[in-house]
């Protein structure tokens, strides 16, 4: 298919886009570069533009006659949404509103759309189901709230189809070390303890020891980025195949302490780095896993990577290659 990815110089969409090459698509990046960069689209043509300026996206589709839109360009950090919410609205919701705007004019038939378990707010249980009541507590989680209902709503209207896919914790890199998360003052727990392997940062902290769990720290749900990246492929393949709109988690089932990640990388690195213990952040739960039966038997998605030791030295390796590629000025 002919195949517009926004977002596809970051982390994840540069995983799916060497994926879908791979698999014979024809793909068109749009990326704004202000977390991604050009060296990771390995495939495909980069157009550099916003999704903010709705006279580029119009031109882009009348050049192009896509069969199908991966949208993955946004802005992620949940503390940063909570401190600058407006930022959150602008660039992950408007702009949402803007693509499907071109969607809809386009007549484009497919969509997958990059959205997350924060959705879910705070819910009692802890391994989750896509049909729980979506209660976002930040700016972020609202945001992708938002676009989800916008493209649900568009697609009564007409022909669109699209697979919304609730990312869990994503993490690892590419095994061939071609492509890794990169993206500045990261957040994430195995790229901030991967950080603190190479000496870009002095030691880690841990928020909340005191919590109901085996250890006390929160428990969350890795998963690889390759094989959340194989579940874009399977998306585009199901709904080509006359699938039916539809919502999966992306998680492996189970999960693991921040202690017991933390522990993983400091073996694997070999490095004893400093951890401080400190209180609980607002608003974090104590557990959160995913329930993917339904992308299971929905997509027939089997991981390939689900060993937290496996995601960590994909991790690990990445940052060191992306170490030199940093002193390279790449």
């Amino acid at each position: 298919m002919k195949v517009l990815v926004t977002g596809g110089a970051g982390y994840i969409g540069s995983h799916v886009v060497r994926q879908l090459a791979e698999a014979g698509h024809d793909i068109v990046v749009f990326d704004n570069l202000s977390t991604g960069y050009r060296w990771a689209v390995t495939a495909g043509e980069l157009v550099v533009g916003d999704l903010a300026d709705e006279e580029a996206i119009e031109y882009l589709f009348s050049r192009h006659k896509f069969e199908a839109v991966l949208h993955f360009a946004a802005n992620i950090v949940v503390p940063e949404s909570v401190a600058n919410p407006l930022k959150y609205y602008s660039n992950n919701t408007r702009n949402t509103l803007n693509l499907l705007k071109a969607v809809e004019r386009h007549q484009v038939p497919y969509m997958v759309f990059s959205s997350t378990a924060a959705v879910y707010g705070m819910p009692e249980q802890t391994v989750l189901t896509e049909d729980l009541p979506l209660a976002p507590i930040n700016p972020y989680g609202a945001s992708k709230m938002m676009s989800e209902r916008m493209i649900m709503d568009l697609a009564d209207t007409g022909d669109l189809n699209y697979v919304i896919l609730r990312y869990f914790n994503v993490a690892g890199a590419n095994p061939d070390g071609l492509l890794g998360q990169a993206t500045p003052e990261a957040t994430h727990l195995i790229k901030v303890a991967s950080e603190c392997v190479t000496g870009q940062r002095h030691g880690m902290s841990v928020f909340g020891t005191d919590y109901d769990t085996r250890d006390g720290t929160c428990i969350r749900d890795y998963i690889h980025v390759e094989d959340l990246a194989k579940a874009h492929v399977m998306a585009l393949e199901y709904m080509a195949g006359g699938g039916e709109s539809q919502v999966l988690n992306c998680g492996y089932g189970r999960g693991f302490t921040v202690r017991e990640v933390i522990d993983v990388v400091k073996r694997e690195s070999g490095v004893d780095f400093p951890v401080q213990e400190t209180g609980r952040r607002a608003c974090d739960p104590a557990a959160l896993m995913a329930d993917n039966t339904r992308i299971k038997q929905i997509l027939g998605w089997q991981p390939d990577y689900d060993d937290l030791t496996t995601i960590v030295r994909t991790a690990l390796a990445w940052e060191k290659i992306w170490q030199e590629k940093k002193t390279q000025n790449v």
